[in-house]
């Protein structure tokens, strides 16, 4: 008689949230996932609408999304589990602080920006996500030719956006995918059923 093959482990939502060992050095691909696929950032995943369709429909790709919010984390990791999602990791970090310090060089294909806090206010102003620093930190992340993805529902934002683009190096700027068709964030999905715009920009590494 064979013997019985043990059952599947179901997946928790502890095995989708990536506590790093330190968060005093840079991580290798390995501690992330066991297997080698290319790798998408999402970097503020908020209810994660966009990333857990991503990794749904891509198994062949790895997923990591970062957000701050603790019920958010936990959401989207109960999903990710729920659905199976072996390729998805969530972690609870900085979107800077995870791209300067945390990811490997050279290890991401594709970075998300997606509606980010604009930050109206212009006191408030140098909290926003798209800086000089972070746009130097993701490229180093990003493999040669990689891209990082811009997406936002706020025209001053945006005209922020490009003014920072303008003045860092080692990008080319090309138009957003429109023949790639892509999940919609819980934000876009919103703004576009009351008809508003969508700014978006895709920048690829050169150099």
């Amino acid at each position: 008689m064979s013997a019985t093959a043990p059952a599947a482990h179901a997946l928790t939502p502890d095995d989708i949230q990536w506590i790093p060992s330190s968060i005093l050095q840079t991580t290798s691909p390995a501690e992330l996932f066991s297997r080698p696929a290319p790798l998408t950032v999402d970097y503020g995943c908020g209810e994660g609408a966009f990333i857990l369709a991503m990794a749904e429909q891509h198994p062949e790709r790895n997923f990591l999304a970062t957000e701050r919010l603790v019920g958010r984390v936990e959401k989207v990791c109960k999903h990710a589990a729920r659905a199976g999602l072996k390729n998805l990791r969530v972690l609870r970090l900085e979107n800077l602080y995870t791209a300067r310090f945390i990811l490997p060089p050279e290890s991401v294909t594709t970075s998300y920006v997606s509606f980010p806090d604009p930050w109206p206010k212009r006191a408030h102003q140098s909290r926003r996500l798209v800086q000089p620093e972070f746009l130097s930190a993701v490229r180093a992340t990003l493999v040669p030719g990689g891209e990082l993805r811009l997406k936002t529902d706020d025209l001053p934002y945006f005209t922020w956006m490009e003014k920072v683009i303008a003045e860092s190096t080692g990008w080319e700027r090309h138009p957003w995918p429109e023949d790639e068709p892509l999940p919609l964030t819980n934000f876009e999905a919103r703004f576009l059923a009351q008809g508003l715009p969508i700014h978006k920009t895709v920048l690829r590494k050169v150099g």
